[in-house]
């Protein structure tokens, strides 16, 4: 059985010291680890930022494909080969502007994968501008009067979306977030997790002490029913988003493939896709 060091290659990431990016990599590791998972078995597709670099510190396959586009990559990856683990990153500069609409769609479709986003606030590879997670009067280079547009909620917009599993982690606590990870592996549908992830380097307002002080665990809130959507929008409003932990789950819904009339029980790529000579024939006739 694989252990986390298995899910390790030889690439050093240049992230800088201190991001917040390195928890999450170590976790999607172990995750992967825990729930026996080869490294031959798992595929990292990532975007463009500072977190879309993942995929090549993983030793599994992975794909660094364009800006917002990692989901379509991803859901057309996860339907050629079911036997593959996908789990899709970016940070919130490439699911929530850009790629914005292929999260909506990712989340209402249900594929089966998991979806980790790496959120810092900001845009930390072209030099620290706002991100539509920024705060509103966020003062960055893009915005030096302050950011006069509200912060996106991405929690509120995937409960709103229709999505069978909502969780949300912080890189600090490692172990919640491998645990969250490994959830989100183990569902059946489409895993949408978002962490908070600090910029080290240009946000200096959302930092680990920050996050520290306003973070709830949904642990520690009594009563608290992952179950029950109402209450999963209801405290994520509350609590304007600052809660870790799974949000909401929903085990009933099926996934997209569960629901795919005619989907292949072998994966494409292992399909036969060879053609006798009848066949092509009568396939040519529909053309001519």
């Amino acid at each position: 059985m694989a252990t986390f060091k298995d899910f390790r290659n030889s690439v050093k990431p240049n992230w800088c010291p201190g991001c917040g990016d390195f928890s999450v990599q170590a976790a999607i590791q172990r995750a992967a680890a825990n729930v026996g998972i080869e490294p031959h078995e798992l595929a990292v597709v990532a975007g463009i930022g500072c977190s879309g670099r993942i995929a090549g510190y993983i030793n599994s396959y992975g794909f660094h494909g364009i800006h917002g586009r990692a989901l379509p990559l991803a859901q057309g990856l996860k339907m050629a080969n079911r036997d593959l683990n996908v789990i899709a990153s970016g940070g919130d500069g490439d699911g929530f502007a850009i790629g914005m609409g292929h999260t909506v769609h990712a989340i209402r479709r249900n594929v089966d994968m998991t979806y980790v986003v790496m959120d810092n606030q900001i845009y930390g590879l072209t030099k620290g501008q706002t991100s539509p997670r920024s705060a509103q009067g966020f003062i960055t280079k893009s915005t030096p009067g302050g950011a006069i547009e509200p912060s996106l909620k991405p929690l509120e917009v995937a409960l709103s979306s229709g999505a069978t599993f909502v969780a949300q982690g912080f890189s600090t606590d490692i172990k919640e977030l491998t645990a969250l990870i490994e959830e989100g592996i183990n569902h059946k549908g489409f895993s949408f997790i978002n962490v908070f992830s600090p910029c080290v380097t240009y946000n200096k307002v959302n930092t680990y002490d920050w996050f520290k002080e306003h973070l709830t665990k949904l642990g520690d809130i009594e009563g608290y029913d992952a179950s029950d959507r109402d209450l999963a929008m209801r405290t994520v409003m509350e609590k304007e988003g600052l809660v870790t932990g799974i949000i909401y789950q929903d085990k009933e819904t099926p996934s997209y493939q569960e629901k795919l009339n005619g989907y292949a029980e072998t994966p494409l790529v292992d399909a036969d896709l060879s053609l006798s000579e009848a066949e092509f024939g009568e396939l040519v006739k529909e053309f001519m």
